[in-house]
């Protein structure tokens, strides 16, 4: 079960804030702008300091002077309401300008950012004739009844070499995906662009463990990977074998403890340990992994965990 509780939308802030990195110093990003109440609000306002500035970055190229951008994580669904609702905050966002039509309704533009393509919404558009361009992979352009120009970015069908901040934010992100955000991770030398992408690989790392357990066996990992790796991924995997050990192991461990009772406290504790080894075998874990587990566990000195592995 993916984790509901997995803080998506700082993750896509920052991803963005790298995507749009070459322009940086020309935008200005407003997270969770308010409209009026705080339930009216935006995941992400972009707005260009000079809206004559051209954007470097696919998804940024349909940008003028006020971005609106919306993001759906892989467990919310993007549909017509949605899609009609996003709309509505972009004619607020134009309605709230300090004077009558400051904010020209050219100047507007609605992304709607999600992991997978919205099927049934683009049935809908087909059905209702709107117009859906793609001037670029994963990037669809929506014409026909919208007030402002409107994109849909689907980040599973994003460039990964061009991409890869966004395409990140996926709880289904495959083998390569991940490599390749730690190869980009690891050329990063600016302090704040490290912050940014420790965001995008912690809401990354939360839901693809299995991934990262697998990247974790990989014998072809470089050292410089390892260290951006392994700080993330320990906790990460940690969190999801405990509850596992609690769940299967701990009826057993007990039974065993307390026959090893019977022959002595050292022997009954031999035993115990004994039985998580064995189970955790049973579930599939190598020597190295069941190592940390029984040192943490038992207490144990690397020489003891030696007599048990």
């Amino acid at each position: 079960m993916k984790d509901t509780k997995v803080q998506w939308h700082p993750g896509f802030v920052a991803a963005m804030n790298l995507e749009l990195a070459k322009n940086r110093d020309d935008l200005i990003f407003v997270k969770e702008y308010n409209l009026n109440t705080k339930p009216l609000e935006v995941d992400l306002l972009v707005i260009k300091k000079d809206k004559c500035v051209a954007t470097d970055n696919e998804i940024g190229a349909i940008f003028r002077g006020h971005n609106i951008l919306e993001y759906k994580s892989p467990q919310d669904h993007l549909d017509i309401d949605t899609f009609y609702k996003v709309g509505a905050y972009a004619s607020l966002y134009k309605s709230y300008g300090e004077t009558v039509d400051s904010i020209k309704a050219d100047d507007i533009t609605v992304s709607l950012v999600r992991d997978a393509k919205p099927v049934e919404l683009f049935r809908y558009f087909e059905k209702h004739q709107y117009t859906i361009t793609t001037p670029y992979r994963g990037v669809y352009y929506i014409e026909g009844m919208v007030l402002f120009p409107t994109q849909i970015i689907v980040t599973k069908e994003l460039e990964r070499d061009t991409h890869i901040w966004l395409k990140a934010l996926s709880d289904r992100i495959e083998k390569r995906d991940m490599e390749e955000l730690l190869k980009r991770i690891s050329r990063l030398t600016e302090q704040g662009d490290r912050e940014l992408a420790d965001s995008v690989l912690e809401v990354s790392a939360q839901v693809n463990r299995e991934v990262l357990e697998e990247l974790k066996g990989d014998d072809n990992m470089s050292e410089a990977l390892l260290e951006i790796f392994m700080p993330i991924v320990e906790p990460l995997i940690e969190a999801r074998i405990e509850p596992l050990i609690e769940a299967r192991m701990e009826p057993l461990i007990e039974t065993r403890v307390e026959e090893g009772k019977k022959q002595g406290k050292k022997e009954g504790k031999k035993e115990g340990i004994q039985g998580t080894v064995d189970v955790l075998r049973d579930l599939g874990h190598g020597d190295i992994e069941i190592s940390e587990i029984i040192q943490k566990k038992y207490g144990l000195t690397n020489e003891e965990v030696a007599e048990y592995i």
